[in-house]
């Protein structure tokens, strides 16, 4: 979602907010000796304020530490690919532009085919698997090979097992997702925070107007914010292909 989306969200909601509090002061109006119930309001306010605090506090951990994740495995996977291309040099002339064709041929299923997959949030195909079993082949060396090109062989197959485990890491984290349970805590937390805000018997409705689109604009913002931190690989916040495609240009 575009900044500009995003802001036209943001404002919508609180001018959803404002003219239902200007519906709520038309149809039900504070009387002329009717007292205002702040301190009732500010004490179930606060209370449920906490609360949603601690909610977003959640969510907001949970899907950061998820894209963290995310990138981490991505830039693992990379840097563990690029090192297997480089060691392509020190096996024997045979073995060093397939081994080399095979780590570009993986990279580029990465960023052109997986990745817009893993942002639309579907699952993984095994091509990408098979094309690791190719890098693996591409990297084996006959028994027979001298004792340093042996050594390489064996450091190409470590490299390979980072990969593995990178890629393993990554597929994991395109699949996680925000428990629904913190989901409707977000939602229906967010209603109530904004319900109780009527509870104020304001007498003046510009102000109650303002607080309430402000809140009401600031709790859409935060929501937004964790759909798109939901989402490790979408194309706003989401970890990006760079390191692949800094190696491997």
């Amino acid at each position: 979602m575009a900044l500009l989306e995003t802001l036209v969200v943001v404002l919508g909601v609180a001018l959803l907010a404002a003219l239902a509090v200007v519906a709520k002061t038309r149809l039900f109006p504070l009387g002329e000796d009717e007292e205002p119930r702040e301190d009732v309001a500010e004490y179930i306010a606060m209370m449920v304020s906490v609360l949603y605090a601690v909610v977003l506090g959640l969510c907001l951990v949970s899907v950061w530490d998820t894209r963290s994740a995310a990138a981490d495995h991505v830039q693992d996977e990379a840097s563990a690919l690029h090192q297997m291309y480089l060691l392509a040099d020190a096996l024997p002339a045979d073995r060093r532009q397939p081994l080399r064709e095979a780590a570009r041929t993986y990279a580029g299923h990465v960023v052109d085919v997986e990745w817009p997959v893993m942002a639309a949030r579907e699952p993984l195909d095994m091509s990408g698997w098979r094309l690791l079993e190719q890098l693996r082949r591409a990297g084996e060396v006959e028994e027979t090979a001298k004792v340093p090109h042996q050594i390489a062989a064996q450091e190409v197959l470590a490299q390979l097992g980072y990969v593995d485990d990178a890629r393993r890491g990554r597929e994991a984290a395109a699949q996680e997702r925000l428990s629904p349970v913190l989901w409707a805590g977000l939602i229906i937390g967010g209603a109530l925070t904004l319900a109780f805000m009527f509870l104020f018997g304001i007498r003046r409705s510009a102000t109650h107007v303002v607080m309430v689109m402000g809140l009401a604009g600031f709790i859409a913002f935060t929501v937004l914010l964790i759909h798109q931190l939901d989402s490790p690989f979408g194309p706003v916040l989401g970890a990006t292909p760079d390191a692949f495609t800094r190696y491997f240009e």
